[in-house]
Parts: structure tokens; sequence; C-alpha cells
């Protein structure tokens, strides 16, 4: 299942893709009751589990196996091809985005950084999430060294805590995609820093360029667990004006997603719709020589197998 949220008259709306088009479960339930039941934030379907799963794949076979009832949804304004509606994050407001660093091998050669021990992470500013189309917009603050970290995501869909790695993967709903946007004006002061509080407070500086407004874009869409099954071998690219940038494989993690979820687990409650992101792969603009930042009039895409194309253009403030 491949689940979205679009903006219908202007308040978000949970739906689910049919082939290359959209049923907006609120808006389809006049002529499909069983939709109505289970309509609601694609938050609410996560956290419904494995029932509303099983209800919603049977309202997407139904209007797939027959023809009138999609040209009655289509009619009705709740069945849309996918280019005709107005996507936003697929959980616009999520309560958590757990940001993974330092988690991928050849990332830590780029960027000359020994492997760590455990996991490390950051939360992201959610009020930063943006759809896919949506516009980054270049910070007046720090508008010159704006750089993508394209990012395969795990969506969490059960309440879990202190789990181990063998039961992780029963705790994740499915996957999506972010572009860590980043500001990186104040990375170089990290690897200059000299004893434990001047290295703590630069690395606190250096998170701070990444939660300006826009620079968290989410989606297209969550993909379910189900549908994409074995996640230890995922390509994952990202192109700057159709260039690419990163091209790897989720086989290249220090740790996998299991793991992830083990550690984190041991601190958060995580709870259906929270989102950990597993980490940067090589190929960012920092890590070049010469560097390479984003500015105004690019566009962005970070593409996942079996996810889609997560896109943007770049503005000015």
């Amino acid at each position: 299942m491949r689940y979205v949220t679009i903006s219908n008259k202007g308040q978000a709306a949970a739906a689910v893709m049919i082939g290359d088009d959209v049923l907006d479960l609120k808006a389809s339930a006049v002529l499909l009751p069983e939709a109505g039941a289970v309509a609601g934030s694609v938050r609410d379907i996560l956290a419904g589990g494995d029932a509303a799963l099983s209800s919603i794949r049977k309202i997407v076979d139904k209007v797939a196996a027959s023809g009138n009832l999609q040209e009655d949804l289509k009619s009705g304004g709740a069945l849309m091809p996918l280019k005709q509606a107005k996507l936003m994050a697929p959980i616009p407001q999520p309560t958590l985005i757990l940001s993974c660093g330092m988690n991928y091998h050849e990332h830590l050669r780029e960027m000359n950084t020994p492997v760590p021990k455990t996991p490390t992470a950051f939360t992201k500013n959610a009020a930063s999430v943006i759809a896919s189309g949506e516009a980054i917009i270049l910070p007046k603050a720090a508008p010159d060294m704006v750089d993508w970290e394209g990012e395969f995501s795990v969506v969490i869909g059960k309440p879990c805590f202190s789990v181990k790695a063998a039961d992780a993967l029963n705790y994740v709903a499915g996957y999506t995609i972010i572009n860590d946007v980043s500001a990186r004006d104040w990375v170089a002061p990290i690897f200059k820093a000299e004893g434990t509080m001047p290295s703590i407070l630069a690395w606190e500086h250096n998170i701070l360029g990444k939660q300006f407004p826009t620079f968290c874009p989410m989606g297209p869409v969550i993909v379910t667990a189900d549908e994409i099954g074995d996640v230890s071998d995922l390509h994952l690219e990202a192109r700057l004006n159709g260039k690419v940038m990163q091209s790897t494989s989720t086989s290249d993690l220090v740790f996998d997603v299991p793991k992830v979820i083990e550690y984190f687990s041991q601190f958060y409650r995580l709870m259906p719709g929270d989102i950990i992101t597993t980490g940067s792969p090589s190929g960012v603009g920092y890590g070049r020589n010469p560097k390479i930042f984003m500015k105004a009039g690019d566009v962005i895409e970070v593409e996942v197998e079996r996810i889609g194309i997560l896109s943007n253009p770049i503005a000015i403030d």
C-alpha cells in the first residue's frame, strides 16, 4: 500500500494510491461507507495497525476491480490522477523526527569522520517539514552553503519502547524519503574545535543549521513495509538538476534499521507516525572538491528504490 496526504479544500486528507490515481478516503465515504470507518489522518491509519491495513486493502481491491465505481468516484472528486492532487507531506506534522547521522561508511570517509560505536541522532524540527514539489527556501541568515542529504526513512506503526533488533521491524509501518537539508556554515568549526565543551558547542551549532523552515522535505508517499520487503539493499540516488550526486545502497549503512530502532527505543517511546531517518550517504556537496551547494533555481531530487522520487525546487527567501 502507498499512503499520501493531500490537500482537499485546504484541509489535510488521508489518501491511498490505486495505480496512478489517488483515492481520498474521507471524500469517498459517500460511495464507500467502509472508507469512512478508516478515514482520518495517515498517522491515525498507521495507528490502526493490521486491521486498518486490511480494511484499506479491501477498499483498494474493490475500487480497482470496478470501472463503474472508479468513474463514479472520479465524478465526485474522490478519485483523481496523482498529477492533479496537491500533495502534502505524508505525515504533515510528525510528533518526532529522529534524524540519524554518521551512518554510512562512505559518507564518514568523505567527511573524514571515524565510525561511531553506537548510532547517533538528533531531532529535526517538525515545523520544517514540506512536501515533494514545495520549495526549499534559502534562509537569509545562511544562504550560501545549503546542502542536500537524501535519506531512506522509517515510519513507526506501533508504540515501541526498549525492543530488541530481532523484533524491531514488527514495529515499522512503512518507509518514506526525507531530504535532511543542511546549512553547512557551521561544519568547519567541528573539525577545528578542541576540548570537550567547544566540540559540543560546535556540533550543536551545526545541528541548528538543519532546522530552518523548509529544511525537511518528506515524501512523496509512505510505502507499507509488506510492499517494500527487505530493506538491506535498497538503492538511493540524489540528483541536482539531473546530475547524480549521491548513489548508494542501504547495504552501506553502519547500523541497519533494526539496530537503529533497538538503540533509540531504549530512550524514546516511539509512537505511530514517528519517523527515523537512517542517515546520509556519501556525495553531499560539502564533501566535494570543490564544494557544491544548492542555489535558487536548482531542483534537488532524492529517489529511493520501491518508494519513488522526492523533488523540490530551490528558492530565495
